[in-house]
């Protein structure tokens, strides 16, 4: 048992998810002994450099930074070493080699959007959201060969709302994930977590999955149910963003509300008063749209697009 203040951490990550964990352990009192994160990566017209959110609050807070191209490049190997960790934590980071999750004393730790053995993979708060679920939460776990399949540590669940998107579920969770993970670091120190192999309640047959999202699960078919379409749209908002056509023309929706009815129009077909609402029709009832972006615009409340867009044969 010691005093988690002296266990030297490396940490590593690159979004935004990531600083709410880094912030909370620097708050604590944590002793960050380096910090890895992405290449600085060039973005924008201008293709400037970019830094990651994760290295901008290292450097704002004088932490050492490690920003290598390839995880198994010898002169990395040799920099993270030179750090003695303890213990690693990776938070929305890349896939680790063994060389680096197996090196420090008490191993690498990752927190994972969802309450594993649910919803391994890159993006678990779309999928908990696109599936209709109704609660989901943050699990802090040891890495191991196969990914987010290691002993879960600590787990703490939030409600997921009916209309809320992922965006804001992630927003939410990112504090949660970050309180969690200080608990984490604190438990291992002081040798009180109790390790829980991920198969003493995996049944395959009820487990999610969240891959990778692609172009082909954020098109909308307006054939199926209004709920499943509603979640679609919720659980990819707002990126990369549901989409539809009208006029030929791309349009992205990031909010939407129900209603169940018996819809007159075609499965597709669209309703508006050209001011105040635009529908589809779904297999049971319509979608009004609340929030869109039509290509090559920028995204606007429905009243606002209504203003400016001119429908077919008006």
């Amino acid at each position: 048992m010691r005093d988690y203040r002296s266990l030297r951490i490396v940490f590593m990550g690159t979004p935004e998810f990531a600083v709410a964990s880094l912030d909370a352990l620097v708050k604590a009192g944590c002793n960050i002994a380096g910090v890895v994160t992405a290449p600085d990566k060039p973005a924008g017209r201008g293709m400037k450099l970019t830094e990651s959110a994760v290295k901008k609050y290292a450097v704002e807070n004088g932490l050492k930074v490690l920003q290598p191209e390839k995880l198994k490049n010898p002169e990395f190997l040799a920099a993270l070493k030179s750090l003695n960790a303890d213990l690693q934590i990776v938070v929305a980071f890349r896939m680790l080699p063994e060389i680096v999750w197996n090196m420090p004393p008490l191993g690498t730790i990752n927190v994972h959007g969802s309450l594993l053995p649910q919803y391994r993979g890159a993006a678990p708060i779309n999928w908990a959201v696109i599936n209709g679920e109704k609660e989901t939460g943050v699990t802090t776990f040891k890495l191991k060969h196969e990914i987010d399949t290691g002993d879960i540590l600590l787990q703490e669940s939030l409600p997921i709302g009916e209309d809320e998107t992922a965006g804001e579920v992630h927003d939410r969770m990112k504090e949660i994930g970050a309180k969690v993970l200080v608990e984490t670091v604190k438990g291992l120190a002081e040798n009180r977590i109790a390790e829980q192999p991920q198969t003493l309640n995996l049944q395959p047959s009820t487990l999610h999955h969240a891959p990778k999202i692609h172009t082909d699960t954020c098109i909308i078919h307006w054939d199926r149910p209004v709920e499943t379409v509603h979640n679609l749209i919720r659980g990819l908002s707002p990126y990369p963003g549901a989409f539809t056509t009208l006029n030929e023309k791309i349009l992205k929706v990031f909010r939407s509300k129900k209603e169940i009815t018996y819809p007159k129009s075609t499965e597709g077909d669209y309703e508006t008063d050209g001011r105040t609402y635009l529908k589809f029709a779904c297999a049971d009832g319509y979608l009004h749209l609340l929030e869109v972006q039509l290509e090559g615009k920028k995204r606007m409340s429905i009243d606002d697009f209504l203003k400016g867009y001119r429908f077919n044969g008006n």
